[in-house]
């Protein structure tokens, strides 16, 4: 049996190609009054505004069971756990416990993606697809960290006071002062997100969104993945524009971002990922 490939819900890997590869997906968890929302599971309606809604990772218990499972399903091959970057969640940490607990744990390789969202899925669907071509737990798992240092991810957001309310975004962020004329574009840099430039609308701060993914995807080739929230307008705009800028693109994924990360980034939020090099 191949390696199974495991990541968490906020990877937002599209369940047509997570069904394909046979990826595991554990939810994290969006908190709403006294409730807990998995992730992908429950159907639930969220007040993005809300302050009072929160999320949490999932449990080290949680996470174990699942490697427990993946572990068999492999037929003893091996684990490799994609997760969301420790700096943005517990996840990883949780991971980390619940592979220390396990009796098979030289069998599971965890890996900090350092990033969120599709820059999360696309080291996943990478992994993958070197698992399901029959490769070794260790190719596996150089394929997924490798993946996660060429991607890069950019963001931009109405506003960041839920980011800085969640500690998501560092102090810096005062920066940039008031945001009511201006549209804050964000990147994360080695797993922490932080504020790249302005823009005075939002229609600028899009362009600036594309003409940082055509720079980062470079000549060669590159997998490319947008992501919004209540932005789907936007982002088929930016998907077409990126489907014409970039050179030999691989693969081009369009995809909402969940709730777990939409209830940090607010609603009208697009995320533009880029892995150069592409995700086969």
């Amino acid at each position: 049996m191949p390696v199974v490939v495991v990541t968490d819900s906020a990877a937002a890997v599209p369940a047509d190609l997570a069904s394909e590869l046979d990826i595991m997906v554990v939810p994290l968890h969006v908190l709403v009054d006294d409730r807990a929302i998995a992730e992908g599971v429950d159907e639930c309606e969220i007040d993005y505004g809300n302050s009072a809604v929160t999320t949490s990772s999932a449990s080290p218990g949680e996470l174990r069971a699942a490697y427990e499972r993946a572990l068999t399903l492999s037929g003893g091959a091996g684990v490799v756990a994609v997760h969301i970057s420790r700096q943005l969640s517990a996840t990883w940490e949780a991971g980390r416990q619940a592979v220390r607990d396990m009796d098979a744990a030289d069998r599971v390789r965890l890996v900090d993606s350092l990033s969120a969202g599709l820059g999360t899925g696309l080291p996943v669907l990478a992994a993958a697809r070197r698992a399901h071509a029959g490769a070794s737990l260790d190719i596996v798992y150089d394929t997924a960290v490798a993946t996660a240092g060429r991607a890069r991810t950019f963001i931009v957001v109405n506003r960041t006071e839920q980011l800085r309310r969640g500690g998501r975004l560092s102090s810096a962020a005062l920066f940039f002062g008031t945001e009511l004329v201006t549209k804050p574009i964000l990147q994360i840099v080695d797993g922490r997100l932080e504020l790249r430039e302005k823009a005075r609308t939002r229609s600028k701060a899009h362009a600036k969104l594309v003409a940082a993914a055509v720079d980062a995807a470079g000549e060669d080739g590159a997998a490319v993945a947008v992501q919004h929230l209540g932005a789907a307008s936007a982002a088929a705009a930016i998907t077409e524009q990126l489907g014409e800028l970039v050179p030999r693109i691989s693969e081009l994924i369009t995809a909402e971002f969940g709730p777990t990360l939409g209830v940090h980034l607010g609603t009208g939020a697009v995320g533009v990922l880029v892995v150069p090099g592409g995700c086969g």
